[in-house]
């Protein structure tokens, strides 16, 4: 019995190997005329196009394709296939043509094949994330940002980001994020933005162009009224005149009127370009960690009235390293009225050569300068800002240059 079992098996052995055994070169039936037999020929290899059949005395004869043809698999046809001539507009040569592959054409970065056209990736808006990325074979996947996620951005790369651990950091929630805004938090009950700053780089170069050089004493009533949607009452606007000083009213008054109308199209689109502007500041500032010596060397090389040694030392313990620097900037500029917060950085930036700061710092600094000088968004809207306001803001200021 057990011999019968072994020699069944063996059998099986046998047999699976022989069914699932390929055979190489590949094969292709072939009449001989001359014999009359059907014969088993080898199929000619990439590269080669078939010149002549085997016989009964003769192996399969195969020949090179010639000069911009190829042939890219075992085969049994008499000509090569022609290469693609040329790619299509908007792509480059990824693979060249040879006698084994045809030219491989792509379509070029940030675009995508569809058709026979190479057609931009889609950029998902605010509020969406990317859920795939763009290919040169498909096109960006946006996907609506879940629960507990966020995107202010316009961007055909940029995932979903996390909403801000409030509690994780030690802080309270004061303001709940969406789809398109991250989670605001405090630590004392006032909501902060960067380390509690009043007004933002970002916040400054944008809202620059509404300022007049020259004040007259009603301009900041004047402005409040023109502005659209909800205004700004007129508690809050003496409020503003008795705290700060000239451009930092303005300032202070437009960020108020932007926070009271963060519902309106046209402020929204504010608000998201502002926090691109930061992320991108910040990123450029991620590197400056000094010591409260060097903040201090910092703050003396600003022109004009200088920030005290107390509010650095609250700075240090308040402030991450990557926000000390703004924060101690927003400070100099309220004590200094109407000081350009980039042309006092120059300044400081001049003076800070015989101070040896590291060379990280420094060019954090430029970077940051660089970046806000070539910030084009509040030139974008200056127009349209104008008009908004109407005719009585722009006479206003006309009458005051």
């Amino acid at each position: 019995m057990n011999k019968v079992l072994c020699c069944a098996l063996v059998f099986l052995d046998i047999s699976i190997k022989w069914t699932t055994q390929e055979t190489f070169p590949p094969k292709y039936l072939h009449h001989d005329p001359e014999t009359s037999r059907q014969l088993m020929c080898d199929k000619c290899p990439p590269g080669t196009y078939l010149k002549q059949h085997c016989t009964a005395r003769r192996k399969t004869v195969c020949a090179p394709c010639p000069d911009n043809y190829y042939t890219d698999t075992w085969h049994i046809s008499d000509e090569c296939l022609y290469c693609t001539p040329v790619c299509k507009e908007l792509q480059y040569i990824k693979q060249e043509c040879n006698r084994t592959h045809n030219r491989v054409c792509e379509c070029e970065e940030g675009r995508y094949l569809e058709v026979e056209f190479c057609l931009k990736h889609r950029s998902c808006p605010p509020g969406f994330g990317v859920l795939h990325t763009g290919t040169p074979e498909r096109n960006t996947v946006c996907k609506r940002c879940p629960d507990g996620f966020f995107s202010n951005e316009t961007s055909s790369k940029a995932p979903c980001r996390k909403h801000t651990n409030c509690s994780a950091s030690g802080l309270l929630l004061t303001q709940r994020g969406n789809a398109t805004h991250d989670n605001v938090c405090s630590g004392s009950g006032e909501p902060t933005h960067i380390c509690g700053i009043d007004v933002t780089l970002c916040e400054e170069a944008f809202f620059r162009f509404a300022v007049p050089t020259k004040f007259t004493p009603d301009w900041l009533s004047v402005l409040a009224d023109s502005l659209p949607g909800t205004k700004v009452n007129a508690e809050s606007v003496e409020r503003i005149k008795r705290r700060h000083s000239s451009q930092e009213q303005t300032f202070q008054l437009l960020k108020l009127w932007k926070h009271q109308n963060k519902e309106q199209d046209m402020v929204k689109k504010i608000i998201q370009d502002i926090d691109l502007c930061e992320s991108n500041v910040r990123r450029h500032m991620s590197h400056a960690n000094l010591t409260s010596e060097q903040l201090r060397r910092l703050m003396e090389s600003l022109p004009g009235k200088k920030v005290s040694t107390e509010d650095i030392e609250k700075t240090t313990k308040a402030c991450q390293p990557s926000e000390q620097i703004l924060k101690l900037l927003s400070l100099w500029r309220i004590k200094n009225g109407d000081q350009d917060t980039l042309k006092g950085l120059i300044h400081a930036l001049k003076h800070l050569k015989t101070y040896h700061f590291p060379k990280t710092v420094t060019q954090s600094l430029k970077k940051t300068i660089r970046f806000l000088h070539g910030f084009t968004m509040y030139r974008l809207y200056q127009k349209l800002f104008l008009e908004m306001i109407g005719n009585q803001v722009q006479s206003v200021k006309i009458s005051c240059l």
